[in-house]
């Protein structure tokens, strides 16, 4: 197995030298190179995958995994993190290729990699912060599932033979780390079974029946469009929604890679980075991109790397292995890179989420967002959809939540000239309608004091609320003082009471 993220982290720190780049540690340049390697073989089986659910040729597919990479090792936020062709960016944009051709297609990349640039430049990574860790759990946990029913069809209508060898594969990834740790498992196994398969003759699918390899790297230029407005108001929507897409995928992955290495990245800086990566992706001729979760698994907590030279040499690999080693990459079988792809599903999959025990400590409402996050991205396929799904959910329950804890009580003067309401709580939507509903108008003497300095207004619904009760204790001839404001909260109603 490899090792653990705070032992990673803290030989990290043993080899760090000031001015001297942390992978140039010969044993942190080694996990790093035989990382980008693993990575790399990953890649092409999935890119070319991509690619036909986009419907283009599969050299688009490898040309846009091979950029993706090297750019945002350099330009990206996160480092260790893969960016490469994903479906989820295919399934956005194989709509326009099919109706418009590629050139509409790569126009739609540049321009998606505009719009994350701007995204990024206006802060609205930072809205990461508010995603809740019920919606994380699910988004981890449906990915490693999707991942996993991705994996299906290669086990599908295939020779008998596909089964033992993939058997073979998951144990060699379970005990060989326990002879050593000096080669990734994943790539032992790899090679292992491709020497099988080729010396024994075994007939099984292999990465060369997915498609050709390029035999030459990409050419820069311009995409085939005419270049004016009609163009821009088609590809603007398709762009748009890429944009979004593989923004949340990549700031998702990013966060869940922070977490395992325990350190902190900028989602400002990764989404600019995206954008940069997707412009010169698509002037390369790619179908652009955006973070992948199982191949940055596979490089981050299976084989263990930590720098940017693994995401960079994981490009460089990917093409050098398709142009150098065509051949030899072709006669790789599938049944040894699902192997790997079901090892990374199990590793990513968070089972303690699951355990009866957690279970029954978790409060329903965090359970309902959780599972709600999984349903929605397993059944569209899209991982946009189950995450603002499931943040929406999470954030109804917080606010019926919170509205339960805004309460009013009462206290009479004895000589009856005067009644003080104290109100407690978070005031907002939620909870201040119920607020009019409170008080006895007609019962109530001619002063009337309404105390907050147990409450905080947070929105305009409060402030529109405490008019009306103002209002109806006017209509009847009664006056209403309001006490007890923070500063905040009586700021908010100076500016926005209609009595101010």
């Amino acid at each position: 197995m490899p090792s653990s993220p705070a032992s990673i982290s803290a030989r990290l720190r043993d080899v760090r030298r000031p001015g001297r780049p942390v992978w140039l540690s010969p044993k942190v340049f080694r996990t790093e190179v035989l990382a980008g390697l693993v990575v790399a073989l990953a890649l092409i089986p999935e890119a070319i995958s991509f690619s036909i659910i986009a419907g283009v040729d599969p050299a688009i597919g490898l040309f846009a995994s091979f950029t993706m990479a090297v750019v945002i090792s350099v330009v990206g936020g996160r480092p260790a993190m893969i960016s490469a062709a994903t479906g989820a960016v295919a399934l956005v944009i194989a709509p326009l290729n099919r109706e418009h051709g590629l050139g509409y297609l790569i126009a739609a990349v540049i321009l998606a990699g505009v719009f994350q640039i701007a995204l990024g430049a206006l802060g609205v990574a930072k809205l990461m912060r508010f995603i809740p860790r019920s919606v994380m759990v699910g988004f981890v946990n449906s990915l490693a599932i999707l991942v996993f029913m991705a994996q299906v069809p290669e086990l599908l209508g295939v020779p008998w033979a596909v089964y033992p060898l993939m058997a073979a594969g998951l144990a060699l990834m379970v005990f060989f780390p326990k002879v050593t740790k000096v080669v990734p498992a994943p790539l032992v196994s790899i090679v292992i079974l491709t020497s099988i398969t080729v010396a024994a003759g075994i007939a099984v699918p292999t990465v060369g029946d997915k498609g050709a390899l390029p035999s030459a790297l990409p050419a820069p230029g311009l995409p085939d469009v005419p270049f004016t407005l009609d163009t821009l108001t088609l590809i603007a929507p398709y762009a748009l929604a890429m944009a979004l897409v593989g923004l949340m995928e990549s700031l998702m992955t990013a966060k869940l890679v922070d977490e395992i290495t325990d350190t902190r990245s900028s989602n400002t800086r990764e989404s600019i980075g995206q954008g940069v990566a997707n412009i010169v992706t698509g002037f390369f001729g790619g179908m652009g991109g955006c973070a992948m979760i199982g191949q940055t698994m596979i490089n981050v907590k299976v084989s263990g790397a930590r720098t940017r030279l693994s995401t960079f040499l994981a490009g460089v690999f990917l093409m050098v292995l398709c142009i150098a080693f065509g051949p030899v990459v072709s006669e790789i079988p599938m049944a040894a890179l699902v192997a790997v792809m079901v090892m990374v599903c199990f590793a990513t999959f968070d089972w303690h989420s699951i355990a009866p025990k957690t279970l029954k400590k978790m409060p329903a409402g965090e359970i309902t967002v959780m599972v709600l996050t999984v349903a929605c991205v397993v059944a569209t396929h899209n991982l946009a959809v189950g995450v603002v799904a499931g943040s929406v959910t999470a954030v109804v329950i917080f606010a019926k939540r919170v509205a339960r804890l805004a309460d009013v009580t009462s206290v009479t003067d004895p000589d009856g000239g005067l009644i003080v309401y104290a109100v407690s709580g978070a005031l907002f939507f939620a909870s201040s309608n119920e607020l009019v509903g409170r008080f006895d108008y007609a019962g109530d003497p001619a002063h009337v004091v309404i105390d907050l300095s147990a409450a905080h207004i947070w929105d305009a619904s409060s402030v529109a609320t405490l008019d009306v009760i103002e209002h109806r204790y006017a209509q009847l001839g009664k006056t209403v003082e309001i006490t007890g404001l923070n500063e905040p909260s009586a700021h908010l109603h100076r500016t926005l009471s209609e009595r101010a």
